[in-house]
């Protein structure tokens, strides 16, 4: 969209094109829009999908807990709480996935990395939302961490774990805790 507007000497003047050009802005074919980096979000229902199947798979061991799962940024994207699931689980599961999605990695190896080198225990402090506790899994799909899934109440980090696996498994992200380490 152009404005025209006479000039002192009665001629038209392209008022936003020299504007544009004065300020550098104006080259052929190229937008801010090419400039923005492109993401994948984590859709509500596949979040979703994963809080209900971990639910259900800590349910059927008798495990009461509470699933969260965040977006790549930390940001709650849903959570869930089986019934009778202690109130602190609800922080720590979200603590979790935040902490998975922050670092990119699963929380239970924090956990198992600053236990054997003792120098990285500040990595518990890097800020008020990260919980280094198992039970913490980034969502990886596509090659491209999405989120992160965090399950809390369960008897054992190893049993979060698993059943925040579960919730991986069913939207097709890819597995973050060995075969040997479930259940």
């Amino acid at each position: 969209m152009a404005f025209f507007i006479p000039n002192q000497n009665g001629r038209m003047v392209v008022a936003y094109m020299v504007m544009l050009s004065l300020l550098g802005i104006a080259a052929p074919g190229v937008t801010f829009a090419d400039e923005l980096s492109k993401e994948s979000v984590l859709p509500l229902g596949m979040a979703n999908k994963a809080i209900q199947t971990a639910l259900e798979a800590c349910k059927k061991d008798g495990y009461r807990v509470s699933v969260s799962v965040v977006d790549r940024a930390g940001v709650l994207r849903a959570m869930g709480r089986a019934d009778g699931a202690g109130p602190h689980t609800v922080d720590s599961s979200r603590k979790k996935a935040y902490t998975a999605a922050s670092v990119r990695r699963p929380t239970s190896e924090l956990a198992d990395l600053i236990t054997k080198v003792p120098t990285l225990q500040a990595l518990r402090d890097m800020n008020a939302e990260t919980l280094i506790l198992g039970g913490g899994l980034p969502i990886e799909i596509g090659g491209e961490v999405v989120g992160g899934i965090g399950v809390g109440g369960a008897p054992g980090a190893h049993l979060d774990d698993a059943c925040a696996q579960e919730g991986l498994d069913a939207i097709g992200a890819a597995p973050k805790v060995p075969t040997s380490k479930s259940k």
